[in-house]
């Protein structure tokens, strides 16, 4: 199975479906609020949403739905990746409640080869992410330096550091 792509295989206007979803728990939630910091009580306390806000619950912390969208896309976009050299935009522009549960796909916006050095080149991506009923609640832009295959086969080939097993 193919996992991320050389630049020769990106294709402006190319549309990348990522699969599976992934389905928001509470935990999920409360947990990258902790990890990450973030006490606000629109994402841990239900009563303090019921009782002050407009959605009357827990809304989920933006960060999570875009860092869950950004691992979505890695098989697809950035698993050869050299660098993540920008994130352009970033724009939360519907909430994303418990329960929902989270799709992406990835658009080839423009593609660039390196000036620099000629085993590699910067895509230039767009990835939207939506909830079960398709409304869309996520969208960012970024830039991604890829290598060319020839970078690829010089390091190893698809699975680069990948050992033989004894006896084989």
């Amino acid at each position: 199975m193919q996992f991320g792509r050389y630049y020769e295989e990106f294709e402006v206007g190319a549309v990348y479906k990522h699969w599976p979803g992934k389905t928001v728990t509470e935990y999920d939630d409360h947990l990258f609020c902790l990890l990450t910091m973030n006490h606000h009580p629109l994402h841990l306390d239900a009563h303090y949403a019921e009782e002050t806000t407009d959605f009357k619950r827990n809304v989920v912390v933006g960060n999570y739905v875009y860092s869950l969208l950004l691992g979505m896309s890695v098989p697809d976009v950035s698993g050869k990746a050299i660098a993540n050299l920008e994130v352009e935009s970033l724009k939360h522009t519907k909430p994303t409640f418990h329960g929902d549960t989270i799709y992406g796909e990835t658009e080839v916006l423009g593609k660039t080869e390196s000036k620099s050095k000629d085993d590699r080149g910067v895509v230039h991506v767009e990835t939207r992410g939506y909830k079960q009923d398709g409304t869309v609640v996520c969208t960012f832009r970024r830039k991604v330096m890829v290598p060319k295959r020839s970078y690829g086969e010089a390091r190893g080939g698809e699975q680069p550091g990948r050992p033989v097993p004894e006896g084989a």
